[in-house]
């Protein structure tokens, strides 16, 4: 019996850490045949094709080369350019990740399409409709035939919902498998070296969601956090290309006389490496919200909410938005010598890809499997 074509969706940084274990464990499977498509959100070089030799993963069968635009027109190019091809394939299903455009975008398409849809990181809320991210979760969610959940709240809040029992399975962190195969490689990093830094002396600090970015007022205020976080220890600033071209230049000389080392995007490994070995972490990026959960370093989020909780409960994590005191009193006590030990949540293991691809085998192996009716 021919394998079971299963489409894969990756589009943005967080994306890849997501699909490369799925799509190794899905190469080895006897019953599917992973078919990966990139639709090209993110493109440029560092953060896009370093993440795929970082992550050892094979060049994406389809590039969809949607590029940067507006929510609508990204939104609209990965629904024209991945129809013909969702089409001509006719996969069993297609398996998607996050909550970036192209997650509900490829999600759409595929319903559209009469085909299933598996979401992977289901579930998560933060609960603020005013986080585009939030809106495509709840779409995604709507829309799919299988539910993956990283964690209990996100279990409980699809039931809540009125999902099916059935159609929901918490199968753990897909990307702390990438974390956990990638460690040891992490662990012989130069990057420290590179930016002249040793462990533990230094705190990290990325910045991308629009709310953050976009408002001049509240960057502004968020320079002037790192600033004063560097006081105490050295701050390795990672912006985002986008951020990177909305710092003014009087704005990167005030981040340099005060001690913050800017730096472009970092590949994954190196990246990690800076994680691991940091005294702690200032960010808005949810996927680094559950990397210090597990490797025990302290976070603190520049955001009034998290669709993470589990790593407030279980992690490192604090959710500080800009309030300058409370930022201050974290630092001063990770300065201090102040840390504890997080328990792992559960199913935080390493083996999730093997938990997802093994109910997809089991659901879409088969040649009559049941189709999205």
């Amino acid at each position: 019996m021919p394998k079971q074509r299963i489409v894969e969706i990756a589009a943005a940084r967080p994306n890849f850490m997501k699909v490369a274990p799925i799509h190794r464990v899905a190469v080895d499977s006897t019953v599917i045949e992973p078919i990966l498509i990139h639709t090209g959100q993110h493109y440029d070089p560092l953060m896009s094709e370093v993440f795929f030799s970082d992550l050892d993963l094979d060049p994406p069968d389809i590039g969809l080369g949607v590029g940067s635009g507006t929510h609508a027109e990204q939104t609209a190019r990965v629904l024209e350019r991945l129809e013909p091809h969702l089409d001509r394939i006719r996969p069993r299903a297609v398996v998607v990740v996050g909550d970036v455009n192209s997650t509900l975008a490829a999600a759409l398409c595929a319903v559209k399409l009469r085909i299933p849809v598996a979401h992977v990181e289901a579930g998560l809320r933060s609960f603020d409709r005013e986080m585009p991210e939030e809106i495509n979760r709840v779409m995604t969610d709507s829309i799919s035939d299988l539910l993956f959940t990283p964690s209990g709240d996100a279990t409980e809040n699809l039931i809540r919902e009125g999902h099916p029992e059935d159609r929901v399975h918490m199968v753990g962190n897909v990307m702390i498998d990438s974390l956990e195969s990638m460690l040891p490689r992490a662990r012989s990093s130069s990057i420290l070296e590179l930016l002249g830094i040793a462990p533990r002396s230094y705190f990290v600090a990325t910045l991308h969601r629009p709310t953050n970015v976009d408002d001049g007022e509240r960057l502004q205020k968020l320079i002037d956090i790192f600033i004063d976080v560097a006081q105490r220890k050295p701050l390795v600033f990672v912006a985002h290309p986008r951020t990177m071209e909305l710092l003014h230049e009087e704005e990167r000389t005030a981040l340099a006389d005060g001690g913050v080392i800017l730096t472009e995007p970092l590949g994954y490994v190196d990246f990690l490496a800076l994680e691991a070995f940091s005294a702690g972490v200032l960010t808005d990026s949810g996927g680094v919200q559950e990397e210090t959960t597990v490797l025990g370093v302290p976070c603190l989020t520049l955001r009034e909410s998290t669709e993470r909780p589990i790593t407030v409960t279980f992690g490192t994590n604090r959710v500080v938005g800009t309030r300058v005191d409370e930022i201050r009193t974290i630092v001063d006590g990770i300065c201090a010598g102040e840390r504890h030990q997080p328990a792992r949540p559960p199913l935080w293991d390493g083996r999730t890809s093997e938990r997802i691809v093994g109910i997809l085998e089991e659901r879409y192996g088969e040649r009559h499997a049941p189709r999205l009716e």
